[in-house]
């Protein structure tokens, strides 16, 4: 009889951290703490990655975390509204959406977005999105135009 060859799941915890910027204070040190975690070695680990974006990019990340205190851990594009704001060089969306307008943002732009964001989208195809991004810019105050 052979022993069974996987760990035991501890628990999940998800994160928004910096690219290249990842250590100790909040809300890693702490998330990582409460499981029992190497927080120095999963700081080493991330800042070690290599991402296309600018350093201090906000890059969610979803870390396994096992009874035996090991960890993997899987990082995604960062987050729509972020990736608008950069492409249209937009400081923050608008506080009362829908009535104050933020900007314009063009659907060029959109689909700019959306092919950045698609790995991570719970879509099928392109245009469906395309569809996902316009809602957010829509949320955060932007006018979607030609």
């Amino acid at each position: 009889m052979t022993k069974k060859q996987t760990k035991e799941v501890l628990g999940l915890i998800k994160l928004q951290v910096p690219s290249g910027k990842a250590n100790p204070a909040p809300p890693i040190g702490p998330a990582l703490g409460q499981k029992g975690l190497n927080i120095m070695e999963f700081c080493k680990q991330f800042n070690a990655l290599k991402f296309e974006y600018d350093i201090g990019t906000p890059i969610p990340v979803t870390i396994v975390a096992f009874k035996d205190k090991s960890f993997t851990f899987t990082t995604k594009s960062p987050p729509v509204s972020y990736l608008i704001k950069k492409e249209i060089k937009l400081a923050k969306g608008s506080s009362n959406p829908g009535k104050d307008s933020a900007g314009k943002i063009t659907k060029a732009q959109i689909a700019n977005v959306a092919k950045k964001k698609m790995v991570d989208m719970n879509a099928t195809d392109l245009d469906a999105c395309i569809s996902m991004v316009s809602g957010s810019a829509t949320s955060m105050g932007l006018e979607v135009v030609d």
